[in-house]
């Protein structure tokens, strides 16, 4: 898998079928309106889902009933009305009405049969959308202090992060990934000197830390590697001149340090911003001079307030600390978001941030509107918080002297495959168990395995095919018939609306559970069609299989491609 999630260039216009639909109403409801059999009802938000019964068809729509009431007629007339004047297209086949009013449509089947040539010739293109329209989205995620390495959490938030960034890349939005370095302020100041201690310790002093300091082993080693560099060098300079050299070098190793850890996942950034670029560009101050033109700060009790109680909060926030003790981390918080949406100029930004920052979400929110950009210009997203299990039981995995399980230690064990499935196949609002033995486990109960098993087996049945020498280049998928593989077709189709179901909710659980249900799906084609039959007069029918199983490959690669997954040939 690619460092980076790379989209698809020049896009496929993917056909995305609960979207035209919607169109498809649209035009029946301006139809009726023309003809008179509806009044006129002004702008409609057609919403369309699938039936949970498979009988009702394909995709449904309740707006007869949502236009009852601005209408004033019944719902039946409405939908009769809508049918009516339901445009011909050869993606559907029926349209019915069911109940008070609902309206029932089903796929085509020769609609279904052509999709199948449509997503072999499209590849890795297949499930692009345009639907973003080039928007310009910045996503910011893990962004934890430069102080020691990874842990459990912030792979959760890494795999979130990484998976709203790619489905919206999938999906025509123009992303930046981003990765905040808190390279400034007090938490900065007591890892520098707690590294300066270690750094002394190592020439062979005998200093303590101090009660405010960072006593991990990642801390201790640090301080022996900075001895190994500089020697004694440092050792009876001022300290504050030792500070001085000694930050520098010691956030740079701990960026290496998280880089790598990200890297292992196969996730990069497109930028790593320096909180002190914020003060060297002008930024904090520009952003205190628009809150203060739009009457939101105040100083008072020796300190700069921001007047959050103006817009609704509990209480007003500090902004700067009092005299000479600098901006707070609220305070370069907002900078940094005023350089993302007026400087920068982000059409919107998207946060995704660990549980410990829950507090801060209104504050933020109340910022932004103080600042005068739209409300909906900034989502932030809070991953809760993750538990280890292994045979049933909470276990501390960790060699280290420090409470939590290490990112490394864990990608060691189950590898970054299972990390980006199981991180992501759950809401990021919900707490959740990771457990350890199912995440190893080579079998069907373990939903990694068994996802990247189908797509092995896709691609052994291929090429079985091409040992045995069957060009099924030119296979008939109107022999395409049985209601196992058209069930299959269906499923495959979904994948567009998946795309823009996570896209416009910013929930890439949806990935994980639609490549799964593709792996249901395949197993039931498999136990009723045989693919390969060494009967002669099978063999048009086994090219017309083999192209469905081609097109199954190319829908599972790319979802599996949009989750930054590995999609195995053998396993």
């Amino acid at each position: 898998m690619s460092a980076k999630f790379i989209g698809c260039g020049v896009r496929h216009m993917t056909i995305h079928p609960q979207r035209k639909i919607s169109d498809l109403i649209q035009s029946a409801v301006s139809g009726a309106v023309e003809a008179g059999d509806l009044p006129n009802v002004g702008s409609v938000n057609v919403a369309v889902e699938k039936p949970k019964q498979s009988e009702h068809g394909d995709f449904s729509t309740s707006i007869a009933m949502t236009l009852a009431s601005s209408a004033k007629m019944s719902p039946r007339s409405i939908a009769e009305g809508i049918v009516s004047r339901f445009p011909d297209d050869p993606m559907v086949e029926g349209v019915s009405i069911a109940g008070p009013g609902f309206i029932n449509f089903a796929l085509s089947d020769d609609w279904l049969r052509d999709q199948v040539n449509a997503i072999i010739e499209a590849g890795p293109r297949f499930g692009s959308l345009d639907v973003g329209a080039g928007e310009r989205v910045q996503v910011e995620f893990v962004s934890v202090n430069p102080t020691g390495p990874l842990h459990i959490g912030h792979i959760r938030g890494a795999v979130i992060g990484n998976g709203i960034a790619n489905v919206l890349e999938f999906a025509g939005y123009d992303v930046q990934r981003e990765y905040y370095i808190n390279d400034a302020g007090n938490q900065m100041r007591i890892y520098t000197e707690s590294v300066y201690v270690r750094y002394l310790q190592a020439a062979g002093r005998d200093v303590e830390l101090p009660a405010e300091s960072y006593p991990g082993e990642f801390v201790l080693q640090l301080g022996k590697q900075v001895y190994e560099a500089l020697g004694d060098e440092l050792v009876d300079v001022d300290a504050d001149e030792a500070l001085a050299k000694i930050g520098p070098l010691a956030l740079e190793k701990s960026i290496e340090v998280i880089r790598d850890t990200l890297g292992r996942l196969g996730i990069e950034y497109d930028s790593w911003f320096s909180e002190l670029g914020l003060f060297a560009s002008g930024d904090w101050e520009a952003a205190l001079e628009k809150l203060r033109g739009r009457g939101y700060i105040a100083e008072r009790e020796g300190a700069l307030w921001f007047l959050g109680s103006k817009l609704g909060l509990d209480s007003d926030s500090v902004m700067i600390r009092g005299q000479d003790r600098g901006p707070s981390y609220f305070g370069t918080d907002v900078a940094y978001h005023y350089n993302k949406l007026f400087v920068r100029g982000f059409d919107r930004i998207i946060n995704v941030w660990g549980a410990d920052h829950h507090g801060h979400v209104a504050r933020m929110h109340t910022v932004v509107e103080a600042l005068g950009a739209p409300p909906e210009s900034m989502t932030i997203i809070i991953n809760q918080l993750v538990n280890l299990k292994e045979s049933g039981e909470t276990v501390r995995f960790s060699k280290r002297a420090d409470n939590f399980v290490s990112a490394d230690e864990l990608l060691d064990v189950v590898g970054p495959d299972a990390c980006h499935y199981i991180f992501m196949e759950r809401t990021a609002k919900t707490h959740m168990e990771f457990d350890l033995e199912l995440a190893t486990r080579e079998s069907s109960d373990n939903p990694v395995f068994y996802v990247q098993y189908a797509h092995a087996r896709l691609c052994s049945v291929l090429e079985a095919a091409k040992e045995r020498g069957i060009d099924y280049a030119d296979g008939d998928v109107r022999l395409l018939v049985h209601p196992q593989e058209l069930a299959l077709m269906r499923r495959l189709n979904e994948f567009p609306d998946v795309v823009a179901r996570a896209s416009e909710a910013l929930e890439p659980h949806h990935l994980p559970h639609y490549a799964y249900e593709v792996g249901r799906e395949l197993q039931r084609f498999y136990e009723d069609c045989r693919v390969l039959s060494r009967d002669a007069s099978d063999a048009e029918l086994t090219k017309a299989r083999l192209r469905l199983v081609a097109a199954a490959r190319v829908v599972l690669a790319n979802v599996l491609r949009v989750m930054s997954m590995n999609a195995p040939a053998k396993m």
